[in-house]
């Protein structure tokens, strides 16, 4: 066997392991009850969450560095990236149609999950060594459940080192770029390095800016392409989600064999890929929100519920849809952005071609952005602020391996981190959820 078959071999037993009925139970009912709990404020108070977005409250002397747009938009530069176009792709692949059904239950869910660490990341803020005042679930562990919880604050944050190497989306940008012009991953992974290292060396001001302005862009020219291929196959689409839900619950055959996949093994591939795009439970995204400029935690909170129904409800289900009727998905096989590439192919042509490329290439770079972020400051928890560009030299070497491993590899590490960062977020955001509770009842009563 070759170093790469040992390296798939062996993260495969990692993810088998990280991603087990413990952690589905973990993410799906945590969400769950957190749902129950706030007695569905996630959909109650969503019109409320708009007015928050577009600035109603903004105010310019709020502590925090970006507006609640930014912090959205940074958010959603990280959760809306090339995990929406490969890894719909890969979930189709591995659990079948019914992969999208618990990608959706996810979603859901995962919309209070999101309210809550949201929320708590502001609402528990710290300060780096610089001084500098800082959000995420570090300091909600640190300073919200109190010193003892400072090694669960540490151990996220290392874990958060791996996840947030957008080893994914560098691989996957590369894939798209040798499958549509024939440029070697080698040199894709160099200019991926190159392109972001102009915008992560400008601090988090930069990142929000130019996510603010990329994520609008990218979004409307996905939508645009994939309801494009929706509408040209309406009329198979209401047997495309028969079969979503069939498979949901029954599993599906493998093509061209007796074998097939069982329900646990569709349910904890939709998890798990709902996970990995969306990210709620996993706790990058309130690293981002911990920086909005504001004094109402709770506002936060409910800009950052709007993530998952962005994210997996619309961008995911569009992707899905646009898989199931035009790529060669049930062959067997991890396959990522070449398949969806596919899709969009012998739909649309070359203009389908095209289009993905572009929207690739800006969804993967926007996450690089954000991931950059989160991850350094992982890194400033763990080892001082003053020593962050060391980070930022790691992450720009991670983008290039990213590029020239193989997908199975990439995938499967960054998974394990993933489960690993869920453990001590969840737990965290469980143990303060009735501080959350008291702080919307108190923020909703002021409004009125």
């Amino acid at each position: 066997m070759t170093f790469m078959d040992n390296m798939t071999a062996f993260t495969g037993k990692m993810v088998s392991l990280a991603w087990g009925t413990p952690l589905i139970i973990l993410l799906v009912g945590g969400g769950l009850a957190l749902t129950l709990y706030s007695r569905f404020l996630p959909f109650t108070a969503m019109g409320h969450a708009l007015k928050v977005l577009t600035g109603k409250y903004d105010k310019a002397q709020d502590p925090g560095d970006i507006s609640h747009f930014q912090a959205l938009s940074t958010a959603l530069s990280a959760t809306i990236g090339l995990g929406n176009i490969g890894g719909v792709a890969v979930a189709v692949t591995q659990g079948g149609p019914g992969a999208l059904f618990w990608m959706w239950v996810a979603a859901i869910v995962g919309m209070a999950t999101k309210f809550f660490t949201g929320t708590l990341s502001v609402m528990y803020r710290g300060k780096d060594s610089l001084g500098r005042l800082q959000g995420g679930p570090m300091y909600y562990m640190e300073v919200g459940l109190g010193e003892r919880f400072k090694p669960l604050a540490g151990f996220f944050a290392f874990c958060g080192l791996v996840g947030t190497l957008a080893m994914f989306q560098s691989n996957q940008l590369c894939e798209v770029l040798h499958g549509s012009m024939g440029l070697p991953t080698w040199i894709g992974g160099l200019l991926s390095l190159g392109l972001v290292s102009l915008v992560i060396l400008g601090g988090v001001k930069r990142i929000a800016t130019v996510a603010s302005r990329l994520v609008p862009a990218m979004c409307l020219l996905y939508l645009v392409i994939s309801l494009v291929v929706v509408f040209i196959n309406i009329d198979r689409v209401p047997g495309l989600f028969a079969s979503i839900l069939d498979s949901a619950f029954k599993g599906y055959a493998i093509k061209g064999g007796s074998m097939g996949i069982a329900v646990m093994a569709v349910v904890r591939t939709g998890v798990k890929r709902a996970a990995f795009s969306n990210e709620a439970g996993i706790g990058t995204a309130p690293l981002a929100h911990g920086a909005a400029k504001t004094r109402e935690p709770v506002r936060e909170g409910l800009v950052a519920m709007l993530g998952p129904f962005i994210d997996t409800i619309v961008i995911c289900t569009l992707t899905g849809l646009v898989v199931l009727l035009g790529g060669d998905w049930s062959n067997g096989g991890v396959q990522g952005v070449t398949l969806t590439l596919e899709s969009f192919h012998s739909q649309l042509g070359w203009i389908g071609s095209f289009s993905l490329v572009l929207a690739a290439a800006l969804f993967g770079l926007s996450t690089m952005f954000s991931y950059s972020y989160y991850g350094r400051k992982c890194f400033a928890y763990l080892f001082g602020a003053e020593h962050e560009r060391i980070h930022d030299v790691i992450y720009l070497v991670s983008l290039f391996l990213g590029a020239v491993w193989s997908v199975e590899v990439v995938v499967n590490i960054l998974d394990t981190a993933f489960a690993l960062m869920a453990v001590p977020n969840m737990i965290a955001t469980l143990l303060l959820s009735r501080r959350v509770m008291s702080a919307a009842r108190d923020y909703f009563h002021r409004m009125k």
